[in-house]
């Protein structure tokens, strides 16, 4: 998953009559709603339980980020589909030859080649989110194009081969209104529109993450919660009115897959069938990451596996199914980033659920046991800061990692660090974590805002509402919302 952060010029109008103007969405889809397999931890349960755990949770699939053979195995003898993925770095390599496409997948997905639940194969995950790896996008629809024709040479031609893009791939990341959707210029011809020509000549599905959780944080102030969570508005009723369509629009997950049809739409390929590659909302987070809690996570994914399962699709695609995978199955300890990064699961490693969801849309909400109150809906009220994380007796797991944790904060801007060097007001104490206290919260408070920057430092560091300065020192903070 790549985190969003995104500052949006949003545009809200109000109306409370639906206006029937739709566009039909071509082809016919088969619904289903599995579950994102990540593996980023350290104490996650073997395979065979985490699929039982799956399917428990009513998925019917599961999507895996690589092509691990043993947690392959394990899937394709569970009864859930399943779905592969490319991993980034090879999308060069597979481009530049068919006999690499070939051999790949004969040596990963030939296995399989009688299991009707390989259905789907992601080449690269959000590869046009990587401004660092531009080789790779001119690369990306080559080598879905070298894996289709060796799918169909080994027998696997059922297999549609596709890719995953972010909402950044969005200019600005923009869905005000629905219908102003459209692809960034910078990869529109190198890569989109050389997909959604690949992907309507083989009936296949654009696959995007849409996480409602970022749009609404980035415009809490103007989209209420309930229209994020697909949750009913109290009396009169929110509804957002696209001018340029003159559609109306319930709730927020409509209203984003309804800016990808535009942006399809405006490259030139309205017919693409669009699917859901992630979903999904945080069962927790720091302290700035207001919302993220259990009790809006299971609200989220409960109300979009019974939207999905309606088959009510968007205003734009009435009646649109799709394949669909909400993110995830675990919380995972070892990822990096913000403290949402680590809390998508609905199940802690240990196997119990953070939560009980129906992802066959089926039950309805009256047997659910109550859920936990949400205690963080709104921005934190005061100041933050970011400080070295320490045990109970002030000392750092690992002094040498974080030396190296400050040395590149200060190797961000000049004079950022001057403050604790000798003869700075806060070079006393003269200690790496108070040194690294200081940094970290000056780091934070310089760059969060400009490029989403989070109090993390490889996990050395933790955000705290207890002001560190002392004396002279004053710490910089940074205040939510």
């Amino acid at each position: 998953m790549a985190m969003a952060s995104s500052s949006l010029t949003v545009l809200l109008s109000f109306l409370f009559l639906a206006i029937a103007a739709v566009e039909p969405a071509s082809g016919t889809a088969q619904h289903f709603l599995g579950v994102n397999y990540g593996r980023l931890g350290d104490d996650l349960p073997p395979p065979h339980i985490a699929l039982e755990l799956a399917r428990s949770a009513g998925a019917a699939a599961v999507r895996f980020y690589d092509t691990n053979a043993t947690f392959l195995a394990a899937a394709a003898s569970s009864g859930l589909g399943f779905v592969p993925a490319v991993p980034n770095e090879l999308i060069v390599s597979l481009a530049a030859s068919q006999r690499a496409a070939d051999a790949w997948v004969a040596s990963t997905l030939l296995p399989f080649r009688r299991n009707r639940r390989l259905r789907y194969l992601f080449v690269g995950n959000e590869v046009l989110s990587d401004p660092t790896t531009k080789s790779r996008w001119s690369r990306l629809v080559p080598a879905i194009t070298n894996l289709r024709r060796a799918l169909r040479r080994y027998g696997l031609s059922r297999v549609k081969v596709s890719t995953t893009l972010g909402m950044d791939a969005l200019v600005g990341q923009n869905v005000f209104p629905p219908s102003a959707g459209v692809f960034r210029p910078d990869i529109i011809d190198v890569a989109v529109c050389p997909l959604l020509a690949f992907l309507e000549r083989t009936d296949s599905y654009l696959f995007f993450d849409a996480y409602t959780y970022f749009t609404w944080s980035a415009n809490h102030t103007v989209v209420p919660l309930t229209y994020a969570l697909l949750e009913p508005s109290p009396a009169p009723g929110f509804r957002y009115h696209d001018p340029g369509t003159g559609l109306s629009y319930t709730n927020l997950l409509d209203h984003m897959l309804d800016a990808v049809v535009a942006a399809m739409c405006r490259a030139g390929y309205c017919g693409v069938r669009l699917a859901l590659a992630e979903t999904g909302w945080p069962n927790a987070g720091d302290l700035n990451e207001f919302g993220a809690n259990v009790r809006n996570a299971a609200t989220y994914n409960r109300n979009v596996a019974r939207h999905l399962a309606s088959g009510a699709g968007t205003p734009r695609r009435p009646g649109m199914r799709m394949p669909a995978l909400v993110f995830a199955l675990f919380n995972e300890n070892v990822k990096g980033g913000p403290g949402t990064e680590r809390h998508w699961g609905l199940f802690y490693p240990n196997g119990s659920a953070v939560y009980e969801v129906d992802l066959t849309g089926r039950q309805p909400v009256a047997p659910y046991p109550p859920l936990p109150p949400a205690t963080n809906d709104l921005p934190y009220p005061g100041k933050l800061w970011c400080v070295a994380r320490t045990d109970r007796h002030g000392a750092l797991a690992n002094e040498t990692a974080v030396r190296e944790q400050v040395a590149t904060a200060c190797a961000d801007e000049a004079g950022l660090c001057d403050p604790v060097r000798p003869g700075g007001g806060c070079h006393l104490p003269d200690t790496v974590a108070a040194h690294a206290s200081y940094v970290f919260s000056a780091h934070w408070n310089r760059f969060s805002k400009q490029y989403g920057g989070w109090c993390y430092f490889a996990g050395l560091a933790v955000e705290t509402t207890v002001d560190p300065s002392h004396g002279s020192c004053k710490f910089p903070s940074v205040t939510p919302g």
